[in-house]
């Protein structure tokens, strides 16, 4: 069944003695008005539970990358835009500075990322959500589970470019069944700064990275070409979008050149079952990563 498309309402033949019960007790208990829930129980069951990714997963395998329009219900789109309004509002001023990066700190309007947000027991519980997890279990093709849910911003008016960089070669896992899913928040754009993919990098290994003056992203890859700009896809998104991406795909963002419009996004980590993280290698990360925020002068 493609992305989209509702059951078709289960034919007679199909229900069985024990399935009327059941609907005929369900309508007493919750009344008339209800009935069109009752008989189509079956159908209207959870779509990503009918929903199996298999275009989203073949262009996935082949490119590295793939979008999917309006993943999320407008209810489920506002509570969570709801949410992360309040987390910016009452948790933010209390986290350190590890965990919410400004382009000017003196500027709350200039607040550009924040991570690790799974200490906010609304986003604990929001790693769990089913439509995420589903297609996240499609693309990798075994069960996963979330890390915390991060934020990120290009606010207008700051000159906040995203280095070329693959996301394993932060996270050090192996094998390389990770992938991380980006909700856009706002129209995304050229002018504001959307996401840019090289396709099919996901399949040439990890690239050298080297120390970057870019806070929230410690390296970037060295060496850069005019061959991978010119395979670069830009990734224009409207609001409840997504893109998923693999571990190993190189991807960069623009400076947003807008006056007026942020860039804002909310994305989570998924890693599959089978993931092993490689220590050594997450070692000198981790080093890497907290020698340039104290270079910086943050306290993490």
């Amino acid at each position: 069944m493609g992305n989209g498309e509702r059951a078709e309402r289960p034919s007679p033949e199909w229900i069985t003695p024990l399935y009327v019960a059941l609907a005929r007790l369900l309508l007493a208990t919750v009344g008339e008005g209800q009935y069109d829930f009752v008989t189509q129980f079956q159908p209207c069951m959870r779509r990503e539970s009918r929903m199996s990714f298999k275009a989203e997963k073949q262009k996935y395998d082949q490119d590295g990358f793939v979008v999917v329009r309006q993943l999320l219900g407008d209810k489920d789109f506002k509570d969570l835009k709801d949410n992360v309004d309040r987390y910016i509002r009452d948790i933010v001023p209390t986290l350190p500075d590890g965990d919410a990066f400004y382009q000017d700190r003196s500027k709350p309007e200039t607040l550009k990322q924040m991570q690790r947000m799974g200490n906010d027991p609304y986003f604990l519980e929001y790693s769990k959500h089913s439509r995420w997890n589903a297609l996240a279990e499609a693309l990798i093709g075994e069960p996963v589970t979330a890390d915390q849910g991060e934020w990120f911003n290009k606010p207008p008016g700051t000159n906040h470019v995203t280095p070329p960089h693959q996301d394993n070669y932060y996270f050090c896992l192996k094998p390389v069944n990770v992938l991380t899913i980006w909700l856009a928040l706002d129209p995304v754009d050229a002018e504001n700064g959307c996401l840019r993919y090289v396709s099919g990098s996901h399949e040439r290994g990890i690239r050298k990275h080297a120390k970057s003056s870019i806070l929230g992203f410690s390296q970037g890859i060295a060496d850069y070409t005019a061959d991978d700009f010119t395979r670069e896809i830009a990734v224009p998104l409207q609001p409840g979008d997504v893109v998923a991406h693999h571990g190993n795909t190189i991807h960069r963002a623009d400076a947003n050149l807008s006056p007026t419009r942020s860039r804002r996004s909310f994305a989570m980590v998924f890693r599959g079952a089978s993931c092993q993280r490689d220590e050594e290698a997450f070692a000198r990360y981790s080093s890497a990563a907290k020698e340039q925020h104290q270079a910086m002068g943050l306290k993490t």
